[in-house]
């Protein structure tokens, strides 16, 4: 085990990058994108500009997370590109608050920078926890991670919501307190991932290589080849590739909610933005909620009904979220799409948890579904006009299908797949 100390740091990351995704991705960014950002425009063409910026983003981070790896195990600093990631998220979430209405393309730039560099934080991030403990105690210390994020985003959400519920009662409009809590959010960032570049150690030794003109083919050959052996490895495992088509089936649904409830509140169901700030406080409690108690009943059922219930849960939800004639019966909705997205989260961790070394292809699985899913989204809402509910069906279709391909993976087959695969080892 590594120190206490270096632990905490490392864990407070996710304390700091929870709030560039409750505050810019899921609660205030997106929807001041949509309806100030973008004015002049309809409403369709604003949520397809937001949905292609998402895309863009994460396709990046798809596309690029292999060659920053391999560069990583090349040059031994993972620190080194965790803080460049870091910088670029936090510059570039900074700029989006000196951004005009009117300012769309620019925008969008901005807003791409930023979720690339969140997004290749996030698994840099993550390849120092093997690192920092044996496996027999690596989920206890992940574990810290996700329960500081989740204090991390309800904090900064409370905080958001206090300073916005004051500047909504002093009349201002939303082009001047939206730009305020983005330079909150990027010095929140930048504070709470200090310790995180301070204490957390750089172990990876640098490989020996030459640095010349044909470094950059070399770093491709060797990333790639690692794509090519992984997917060659997977193929071996049939239930671990059917959970991965699930996963991304069922991925593309939640990362569409994530990224435009709190749109689809404000254009739809005309919430307020300390409305909807509220709104996703009471979803990240529930999720909360939903992982604990759907995780308590895993251990006794098993991941596979489990997710399956959580899957059916979603359908509700969103179908509740679909009908809601008023606020009230959308805040119901809320809640239970944060149950099931908790309890999705729990249940597909600890099957991926069974062949631990197929994490990585997990994140990128997930990353590809958030380009998949709103853009989908975007997309139908664009050919309806703007209609925000035809296109919210298209989550449901996601969810459905998730759960009949997660309906044909054999947990039991897939666990001593994973065994032999680790004695052999």
């Amino acid at each position: 085990m590594a120190p206490k100390r270096e632990i905490f740091a490392w864990a407070m990351f996710d304390f700091a990058n929870s709030s560039y995704t409750t505050v810019v991705t899921t609660t205030i960014f997106n929807q001041y994108f949509v309806h100030d950002i973008c004015k002049g425009l309809s409403i369709a063409d604003a949520t397809f500009r937001l949905t292609l910026s998402l895309a863009i983003a994460n396709g990046l981070v798809v596309v690029t997370a292999p060659l920053v790896g391999a560069l990583a195990d090349a040059i031994g600093k993972k620190k080194f590109l965790l803080f460049i990631a870091t910088s670029i998220c936090v510059l570039t979430t900074a700029g989006l608050a000196f951004i005009q209405p009117g300012g769309v393309i620019m925008a969008m730039v901005l807003f791409i920078l930023s979720g690339f560099g969140f997004g290749t934080s996030e698994y840099l991030i993550a390849a120092f926890l093997p690192e920092l403990a044996p496996k027999d105690r690596m989920g206890k210390v992940s574990s810290l991670g996700w329960t500081l994020g989740y204090i991390g985003g309800l904090v900064i959400l409370g905080l958001c919501l206090a300073y916005v519920s004051w500047a909504q009662k002093q009349g201002q409009a939303s082009t001047q307190f939206v730009p305020v809590t983005l330079l909150f959010v990027a010095a929140i960032f930048a504070a709470a991932s200090t310790p995180t570049f301070i204490w957390l150690k750089e172990r990876a030794q640098a490989q020996s290589l030459t640095i010349d003109a044909s470094l950059p083919a070399a770093l491709f050959k060797k990333a790639f080849g690692r794509i090519q052996a992984t997917l060659k490895t997977t193929g071996r495992y049939r239930d671990l590739l059917t959970f991965l088509i699930a996963l991304f089936c069922f991925s593309c649904g939640t990362t569409t909610v994530v990224a435009l409830a709190a749109v689809y509140a404000s254009e739809v169901m005309h919430f307020a933005t300390s409305e909807t700030i509220a709104m996703v406080m009471l979803v990240q409690v529930s999720a909360a909620a939903g992982a604990f108690g759907l995780g308590s009943l895993q251990d006794k059922i098993g991941s596979i009904p489990t997710l399956s219930m959580a899957l059916i849960l979603w359908v509700v939800a969103v179908a509740v979220a679909y009908f809601a004639p008023d606020k009230l019966v959308f805040w119901i909705a809320a809640t239970l799409m944060g149950a099931a997205m908790g309890a999705t989260g729990s249940a597909a961790r600890a099957l991926v948890g069974h062949a631990a070394e197929f994490f990585g292809l997990w994140g990128l699985t997930v990353k590809l579904s958030a380009v998949v899913g709103p853009m989908t989204y975007g997309a139908i809402t664009r050919m309806t006009g703007g209609n925000y509910r035809t296109a919210l069906l298209s989550t449901i279709g996601f969810f459905i299908l998730g759960l009949i391909v997660t309906l044909r993976v054999n947990q039991e087959r897939g666990v001593k797949q994973a065994s032999l695969a680790v004695d052999a080892a």
